[in-house]
């Protein structure tokens, strides 16, 4: 014989709620206690009901306590992994300042070789000090570039 389904509204019934509830509440203890037995995982259950002066806690107060704890610690320090999207969405804001920062450092790098090529064709030098200072820190790292690629070179010949 298959059971009916069971419609899901409010039961106005006092004693019938009371029952239900009762029913309810034990497959629900049942449930957690199987599941800490077959996945061997820590659980709690707290049901608090109006029928009851006390909550019904499973498997008892100090597990209670202790898992709520266990909780509690677990979240303090997972916050990286527990990201909501206000800090995700920070993370990925400093992450893409980052790459730009880096881009545009790039790019200077580049537009300095370029013009330090222009300027061995005979092209005017630079008007300011400071591109004067970055076109001899540019010229500075090639210098030591061509350097270890040579020591590289000849130590691998010998």
């Amino acid at each position: 014989m298959t059971r009916k389904k069971v419609k899901l509204a409010y039961i106005s019934d006092a004693t019938a709620r009371k029952s239900t509830y009762k029913k309810r509440k034990k497959g629900i203890i049942k449930k957690v206690s199987e599941l800490t037995i077959l996945c061997g995982i820590p659980a709690c259950a707290i049901i608090s009901s109006p029928f009851d002066s006390k909550p019904e806690v499973w498997p008892d107060l100090e597990g209670a306590r202790q898992m709520i704890q266990r909780y509690l610690n677990a979240s303090v320090l997972d916050q990286s992994k527990n990201v909501n999207q206000e800090s995700f969405i920070m993370q990925r804001i400093a992450k893409a300042r980052d790459q730009l920062k880096k881009q545009h450092q790039e790019n200077r790098e580049k537009e300095m070789t370029l013009s330090l090529f222009q300027y061995m064709e005979g092209k005017d030098l630079p008007d300011t000090v400071e591109e004067l200072k970055e076109l001899d820190k540019l010229i500075e790292k090639n210098m030591k570039e061509i350097e270890n690629k040579l020591a590289a070179l000849t130590c691998e010949s010998t």
